[in-house]
């Protein structure tokens, strides 16, 4: 079984979050990497998109605009190809313009909305956390790089310059070869070409890491784990690191361990953050309070925002005051938090969307501020 993802770039986020059109249609569907399955989900997105057609329609949208939308996502829906390749959820964002999809790893639920921008919230958790990562695979006999995807196959990245070996980085047939007469030998000296080999492998990952910001897990065993962590130059070295012989473990297997490894970041990062929260709480920086963190999002305040993925809270927010007024969920409302978190993310800011345990106060919304406010 294989996804077919499609992570949205920061910058096309971006491109989402401040499109205007009154005939903005968003709409969300559980899908499956099994094409017979993944028919449940083309005849989901059929019905949503005449939802959104008939809601169009009733808030008088300018003539031509329900038809174009409607043909953007009749196209899709025929499209055999494209159903063919899918992952767990659809994300389809449609206006008279055109539509953009994206194809997302993780299990979203269904849902249609239309206003005057786009609903991207739920969106946001595909990359709140990174969908994939690398695996250092690495012995004294051995090196690979290893690429692991969030559910499909793992494989071995070819990198130029990389060493076959500590004993060959060292220029040696062996780690035990004797060093010239004055040279340091013996375990001392082992030490040494692991030290070298450790440093010739971390440029050789350079050429390919660089501009990354995937973690990067080390598999490896004393003292070569702790040597290669002391000339590491990738600043996403995870943590959490894969213990034993990778020698002996599968592309398949590394890549199972990983995800064990990077569960482990994710919640030791929630966990800092929520003791952050805490910790600025009462020095004023940080709130959970919805109206506070709209008016704090609005002059570039928020540092960090949590947000609940499942939670909608239709209104508007002032663009100049950024005061929240709420409203029914219509066709001329939008979602605040969707509002609050792009004016964080405009204004530099960081946004992850959670699960409603891990948003501190438990409100739809939390936020960390780069000052008190």
């Amino acid at each position: 079984m294989t996804l077919h993802t499609d992570i949205p770039t920061r910058a096309e986020l971006q491109r989402l979050m401040t499109a205007r059109d009154p005939a903005s249609v968003s709409i969300y569907v559980p899908t499956s990497p099994v094409t017979q399955q993944a028919q449940a989900g083309r005849i989901e997105l059929k019905n949503l998109a005449a939802e959104a057609v008939r809601q169009l329609e009733e808030a008088g949208a300018d003539r031509g605009a329900p038809a174009d939308v409607r043909e953007s996502l009749d196209d899709l829906v025929e499209d055999d190809d494209f159903w063919a390749e899918q992952a767990r959820s659809l994300a389809v964002f449609a206006s008279p313009g055109g539509a953009t999809v994206f194809r997302l790893p993780n299990q979203l639920t269904s849902a249609v909305e239309v206003g005057d921008r786009f609903y991207v919230k739920p969106l946001l958790r595909a990359v709140t956390f990174p969908q994939a990562a690398f695996v250092l695979a690495l012995a004294a006999g051995s090196v690979r790089l290893v690429e692991v995807t969030r559910d499909g196959p793992p494989f071995t990245v070819d990198v130029p310059g990389l060493p076959a070996d500590a004993a060959s980085a060292a220029g040696k047939a062996s780690l035990a070869d004797r060093a010239p007469v004055g040279r340091i030998q013996g375990s001392e000296g082992q030490k040494v070409r692991l030290r070298q080999y450790a440093r010739k492998v971390d440029q050789a990952l350079r050429g390919v890491l660089a501009g990354l910001e995937l973690p990067l897990v080390l598999a490896a065993t004393e003292p070569l784990s702790g040597i290669f962590r002391s000339v590491n130059s990738y600043p996403y070295l995870a943590g959490p690191g894969i213990p034993g012989n990778p020698e002996t473990a599968t592309d398949a297997e590394l890549a199972a361990m990983a995800r064990t490894a990077l569960d482990e970041v994710y919640a030791q990062e929630l966990a800092e953050l929520r003791d952050l929260f805490e910790k600025r709480f009462d020095q004023g920086r940080s709130s959970g309070d919805l109206a506070t963190i709209a008016r704090a999002a609005t002059f570039g305040v928020v540092d960090t925002l949590i947000a609940d993925i499942d939670q909608k809270v239709p209104g508007y927010v002032d663009e100049e005051s950024g005061a929240v007024t709420l409203a029914e969920d219509d066709a001329a409302s939008y979602g605040v938090v969707d509002e609050i978190a792009r004016r964080v993310l405009l204004a530099g800011g960081r946004v992850l969307a959670v699960r409603a345990d891990d948003v501190p106060q438990g409100g739809p919304v939390a936020a960390v501020f780069r000052y008190a406010f």
